[in-house]
């Protein structure tokens, strides 16, 4: 049968074909040609994740002579795709995680690379957690689990001879990370306090007491690292004193703080730590793209002749424990991924190739930064990139809300803004207020500004571009997942106005319920949540109105809403009671529900019927082109 927006679709797509060839969902969407590319500690293997039966697992094969990816041997060949992997200090094992379906109950793996076995070293159900593993101590590997309680995570000590699991630490009720040094010690316990600070606990005796406090101002982006060589200091992200999070080390013994790495913009994002040492060798900030700190001269280096090999972002993904062989990944915003081999004390290198290298048969378009004021004076940052070879005049426009909202936006390729841009769209990224790197003072501006605020700063965005003349203010809409799920549903009801239609995937739709329903292992970050979000206790009639549920009858755009069953985060009662309102009162919209999928889509599959639902969808509302 063909339907009207297929109909639309096609000849919107003849109309502007003889412009920029559309690039297929599958080359954007489906499973890319490699990823996680790795090295074995020793640098006898060369592994990476590739699709086998369609579901990504993990091939390997000996750096010595590596001719390309068509000699690599497939070790795993597991039905759900594999979500991270590491080695075995004496390169006989790989260990790997997936969870079941969605729920994001991750459980550790094994497999023998003589035998092929598969050996699961966690039970089924439980969410894992590797705390620990060390070359000095390669038979033993620390793992936190909440198998006693869904709410906490126990920390267990798994003999990898015998497969056995023995209890070695029970977590108080506010603990959220076992801090533990290079020896396995456990040295102190990352918790909360009663108000939603965080605090580091010492063992005093038989109980934990609190040895340093960062309160509910600092706590976001406070924590601790890693510690130094010798065990003596423990480095941390603190912000006390300051808006921003510095790196510090602290003495272990007398808490004496000392400064290592400070931008007076930019929360302290990253470090680099010898692999066999566990010095210090650079430090990073996210900024509109990323900048570096350098701390050891001879890593400086062998990293300034890394990134002369690509344009980019030069990311040292992985590095054997003799530090001597690399393998390098450069990040581009209009590109595939490029993977390279290096060897760091001859300068040899070869080329490991691309994680899509079909999308070097298009052209892709740059991201660019954008700052603008918002209605209130603070200044907002993001991100908008442009369809190719189209004049920047009366665009149409997809606001592309980041998730968290806790987290950030920053450059690089994202298929979804690819995605976008080919079809015909301009996409802006928001860093709105609440996002993280730059500051508390603009993270905590977005504390109980959900459907407020944080939302006005879309809006702002969207006439900073309008006034400019870029984008045609009929043509805008707004799409995102779990936060930006949230934020397009407020934007149907709260702004609808502003849009012509929005696209909520893993959306919220009532905050009470929302904060009511939240998986156990994040009940100790409640106080947290009622003071950025709201309590749902002494706050009902305000969370109702953030809530987009109790505003559908504003609604006068066409809606679509798609959600994952196995979601533990935003269940699915969240996108079935605003689909069933919505049915209730007649009104338009479309729901895909997918039974076998949590938070998102992992599935390709899925993914791809999905884009193309939604393709379609946007065409119809905004006017793009989908593919034929």
């Amino acid at each position: 049968m063909i339907t009207r927006s297929m109909l639309f679709c096609a000849l919107f797509f003849i109309s502007i074909s003889a412009q920029v060839p559309v690039i297929p969902r599958e080359v954007l969407f489906g499973n890319p040609l490699k990823s996680q590319v790795s090295l074995s500690p020793q640098g006898t293997y060369v592994s990476y994740c590739a699709p086998y039966n369609g579901v990504m697992n993990i091939y390997i094969q000996r750096r010595e002579g590596f001719k390309g990816f068509g000699a690599a041997q497939v070790v795993t060949k597991e039905s759900i795709a594999i979500q991270g992997y590491f080695w075995s200090f004496d390169e006989t094992k790989l260990f790997f995680m997936r969870d079941n379906d969605g729920d994001e109950n991750n459980r550790l793996f094994s497999i023998d690379l003589k035998t092929n076995t598969v050996t699961p070293l966690t039970p089924k159900g439980v969410k894992a957690r590797v705390s620990f593993y060390d070359e000095k101590t390669p038979n033993t590997m620390l793992i936190s689990m909440n198998q006693n309680n869904p709410a906490v995570f126990d920390l267990y000590e798994l003999n990898l001879i015998t497969k056995k699991l023995t209890l070695r630490e029970q977590c108080p009720h506010n603990g959220i990370a076992w801090v533990i040094d290079h020896a396995g010690q456990v040295r102190f316990l990352f918790a909360v306090t009663g108000d939603g600070g965080k605090q580091l606990m010492k063992r005093m005796g038989n109980s934990w007491e609190p040895w340093l406090v960062w309160d509910n101002d600092d706590a976001w982006s406070a924590g601790p690292w890693f510690f130094s060589e010798d065990n003596n200091y423990l480095y941390c992200a603190d912000p006390r004193d300051c808006d921003v999070a510095k790196l510090v080390k602290i003495d272990c013994v007398t808490g004496e703080k000392i400064i290592i790495a400070y931008d007076p913009a930019t929360d302290v994002n990253g470090c680099v730590m010898q692999p066999r040492t566990h010095a210090l060798q650079a430090v990073y900030w996210t900024k509109e793209r990323d900048e570096v700190q350098f701390f050891d001269s001879e890593y400086e280096s062998r990293y300034a002749y890394a990134r002369s090999l690509d344009t980019g972002e030069c990311v040292v993904t992985s590095r054997t424990l003799d530090d001597m062989h690399w393998i390098v990944a450069f990040e581009k915003d209009n590109g595939p991924v490029s993977y390279y081999y290096l060897n760091t004390h001859n300068t040899s290198v070869y080329s490991l190739g691309d994680h899509r290298p079909q999308l070097r048969n298009y052209d892709l378009s740059p991201m660019e930064p954008i700052t603008y004021q918002a209605r209130d004076g603070l200044t907002i940052h993001g991100y908008i990139s442009y369809p190719i070879d189209t004049p920047r005049a009366q665009l149409p426009l997809i606001v592309y809300v980041h998730g968290g909202p806790w987290v950030r936006d920053s450059w690089g390729f994202n298929p979804t803004v690819q995605w976008f841009t080919n079809r015909g769209y301009a996409c802006l990224q928001v860093n709105y207020r609440g996002s993280v790197g730059y500051g508390k003072k603009f993270l905590n501006a977005g504390n109980k500004q959900w459907s407020r605020a944080m939302h006005t700063d879309l809006i702002d965005g969207v006439q900073h571009l309008i006034e400019q003349g870029i984008v045609n203010p009929q043509k805008v809409a707004i799409y995102g997942g779990s936060y930006g799920g949230y934020a397009a549903l407020v934007g149907a009801t709260h702004t609808p106005d502003i849009f012509c239609c929005a696209v909520d995937i893993v959306g919220v739709s009532n905050l009470l319920t929302f904060i009511r329903s939240i998986p156990p292992y994040w009940k100790v970050f409640l106080e947290d949540m009622y003071r950025r979000v709201g309590n749902p206790d002494t706050e009902e009639e305000f969370l109702k109105a953030c809530s987009p549920l109790f505003a559908i009858d504003a609604i006068k755009i066409p809606l679509f809403i798609a959600q994952g069953a196995n979601d533990p985060r935003v269940k699915q009662v969240e996108s079935e009671q605003i689909v069933a309102a919505l049915k209730a009162k007649n009104i338009p919209h479309t729901y895909m529900l997918f039974h076998d999928e949590g938070h998102g889509f992992a599935k390709p599959e899925n993914r791809l019927k999905f884009m193309a639902a939604a393709e379609r969808f946007l065409a119809e509302h905004v006017g793009g082109r989908c593919e034929a």
